[in-house]
């Protein structure tokens, strides 16, 4: 099975045992050993899937304005959750292709391996949604059909984008490419780099 596969199979897994209760505030049952790469994959999606329902919980119009910002927090934290998640898949793989001999010509990528699971990620909670999309009882068929199509195209993009994955993997696996990782360093929530947060002080 190619990485990209074990990405989607598990990410499949996540967002359906996430739609068994639908509720943000339910608790992850991580079924994977702690600290393996099946565990991080599934925690990831479960974090993606919690995140894409407060995204559309808080486009509420008619929210209550203290609800919306305690959501906001909740949003910013799990973008926070996501990057950390993002850069210690990307550890994963470092520590992987350690020992690789990297050639001479070897490029680097425009993204790392996990930057791309990540893409992958929300992918999987896309083709989901619009699956619901198109097989909803209530909806018309100009909608169904327009779903349809959108679904084909996100199912398009679901195998480039895993065949890309794959093929990044082997280049690194064979010394062609190379990883060099960045932190993200978000700056809007540290205290000592966001401006509104120190001025305060």
């Amino acid at each position: 099975m190619n990485f990209s596969e074990q990405c989607f199979r598990i990410f499949e897994q996540a967002t359906k045992a996430y739609h068994e209760t639908n509720s943000v505030d339910a608790t992850v049952h991580n079924p994977y050993p702690v600290k393996s790469i099946e565990f991080y994959l599934y925690l990831k999606n479960w974090i993606d899937a919690v995140q894409w329902h407060l995204e559309d919980i808080i486009r509420d119009p008619a929210i209550d304005p203290v609800k919306a910002l305690t959501i906001k927090r909740r949003i910013d934290k799990s973008n926070q959750d996501r990057t950390d998640l993002v850069e210690l898949i990307d550890s994963f793989f470092l520590d992987k292709y350690k020992h690789v001999k990297v050639a001479p010509n070897a490029t680097i990528n425009t993204e790392s391996p996990a930057w791309a699971v990540d893409r992958l990620s929300i992918l999987t909670l896309k083709i989901y949604h619009m699956r619901e999309e198109v097989e909803r009882a209530d909806a018309t068929p100009e909608h169904k059909e327009r779903c349809e199509r959108k679904l084909a195209v996100l199912l398009e993009q679901k195998k480039d984008l895993s065949l890309a994955l794959d093929q990044l993997l082997t280049d690194i696996h064979d010394g062609k490419k190379y990883m060099k990782v960045y932190k993200q360093m978000k700056m809007y929530n540290d205290p000592s780099l966001n401006p509104v947060l120190y001025g305060k002080k």
